[in-house]
C-alpha cells in the first residue's frame, strides 16, 4: 500500500522561498511514499488538487499535515494532522 502526506502550509512564506527548502520538509516525511507541499506561492492550488494527484498515481493511505512558517522562514510541521483516506 502506497502512503501519501499532503503538507498544508498556513501563512504566509519568506519572500526567499523555493521549492529547494521545500525539501527539507519532505525529507522529514520518510515514511511516506510521496509528500506534496500546499503554500501560497508554491505547490498545488489546494489539498483536493494535490489529493487527487497522489490518489490517480495509486496512493491510497493519505494524512494532510498543516505546517507554519517560524520567524526565521523555516517550515514548522504543527502536530496537526487530517487522515483523508485509507
Amino acid at each position: 500500500m502506497k502512503t501519501g502526506v499532503i503538507v498544508y502550509a498556513i501563512g504566509d512564506p519568506p519572500h526567499d522561498w523555493t521549492e529547494e527548502k521545500e525539501s527539507e520538509i519532505r525529507e522529514v516525511e520518510t515514511q511516506a511514499d510521496m509528500v506534496k507541499i500546499i503554500t501560497r506561492v508554491t505547490g498545488h492550488f489546494d489539498v483536493l488538487d494535490a489529493w487527487f494527484e497522489l490518489t490517480s498515481k495509486g496512493v491510497s493511505l493519505i494524512i494532510c499535515k498543516f505546517a507554519s512558517f517560524n520567524e526565521t522562514g523555516r517550515m514548522m510541521l504543527t502536530g496537526r494532522e487530517l487522515r483523508l483516506c485509507g
